[in-house]
């Protein structure tokens, strides 16, 4: 069948994007986006990238999150009906571009779109009033568009069980949960730990890395590294005493060297499915997880890791009482993240996709009879 693939927007390298791209891997096809980025040395230098009319807007590639109520219309631009398979990447509107009754259109939803749905008094906190008025109205559009486009898909799969039950609860539809792909073979394996605590994320809000500095901060005999970047660099530094060491943004070879190495690794947020949280059980370190969101799936309490119940400093100072008694064989979690890797992810897409286009095509040739 003749493929086209779609996803948000492609400016930087992430999870989503590594998605992408082990899909593009099993199904090379044009890519469809709203806008991009060279992105020169990655997969997706050399690839066919069609992006949309935002694209041509000035600063767009820096500032696009501003551009959130052009989406819908940028993404229905797209003029997809030559092709017969729709492969869609979507974590906010990828999912909407307008297809026709002789395409099959696929989803592998890495979220419903999280600030038109049950995120969105989290974004809009700390935003002054001025936006919030201008914010409310925007965002009601969102969730109306993205009801209205849910017929455009046929068949969604989720990235975790937890994305499957918000896919129902904003949806009211069923999703197939096939976990994304990690780079597990990639990751250096260490048995031996150094005497201190790892912590890596972008500095957002959500992802708390302001309550993990805290915390630690009353643990004057722990040390505790912080790999990241972003708008909460300052709130992130007034937490922190001599015993948290923030680096900054470092690249993957750095972020890597120091997983290996970290006696535990400290995981805060609320996840959609947290690739970062596999890689530290890849290097056999365990895990000191916010025991919400997809952290459930991905980490096994007491074998790989310790759950905190509360995103607050004493659940996570009781978290880390509890993880320095307990003992971890660092061959098991290792075991544990290779649920989680790329050929796998591979194998399992392809058995959705060859299962759906197979049901598409007996459902059509039993209309034409």
């Amino acid at each position: 069948m003749k493929t086209a693939l779609v996803y948000d927007w492609l400016v930087t390298i992430g999870g989503g994007e590594k998605t992408l791209q082990a899909i593009a891997e099993s199904y090379p096809a044009p890519i469809y986006t709203l806008l991009r980025k060279k992105l020169e040395g990655t997969f997706f230098e050399n690839c066919e990238i069609h992006s949309s009319f935002l694209q041509h807007l000035p600063f767009s590639s820096s500032y696009y999150r501003h551009l959130l109520p052009l989406f819908p219309l940028a993404i229905e631009q797209f003029d997809l009906s030559q092709y017969d398979l729709i492969l869609s990447t979507s974590h906010a509107v990828a999912k909407g571009v307008l297809t026709h009754p002789g395409q099959l259109h696929l989803c592998y939803c890495l979220t419903p779109m999280r600030y038109a749905w049950d995120l969105t008094h989290r974004y809009l906190e700390g935003t002054g009033f001025l936006q919030r008025l201008l914010a409310r109205p925007a965002l009601h559009y969102l969730r109306n568009w993205d009801i209205a486009s849910l017929s455009r898909v046929d068949h969604f799969a989720a990235i975790s069980h937890y994305i499957a039950r918000r896919i129902k609860k904003n949806y009211g539809r069923d999703a197939e949960v096939i976990y994304p792909p990690v780079d597990v073979d990639k990751i250096p394996f260490r048995e031996n730990k150094e005497d201190f605590y790892l912590a890596v994320s972008r500095l957002v809000p959500y992802k708390k890395m302001d309550l993990i500095a805290q915390a630690f901060s009353e643990l004057p005999d722990k040390r505790l590294i912080i790999i990241g970047d972003g708008p909460e660099m300052k709130k992130v530094k007034s937490n922190a005493k001599k015993n948290v060491e923030i680096l900054g943004y470092q690249t993957d070879a750095v972020i890597r060297d120091y997983m290996q190495r970290a006696k535990g690794f400290v995981f805060a947020a609320e996840e959609d499915f947290g690739i970062v949280a596999v890689e530290s059980q890849a290097a056999g370190t365990p895990v000191i997880a916010f025991g919400r969101g997809a952290a459930l799936e991905t980490v096994i309490d007491n074998e790989t890791g310790v759950f905190f119940k509360e995103q607050t400093v004493p659940s996570l100072l009781n978290a880390v009482k509890l993880f320095d008694m307990s003992l971890f064989d660092p061959k098991r979690i290792r075991e544990n993240a290779q649920r989680f890797n790329k050929e796998r992810f591979k194998n399992e897409m392809t058995h959705f996709v060859t299962r759906k286009v197979e049901e598409f095509h007996e459902n059509h040739h039993s209309r034409r009879r």
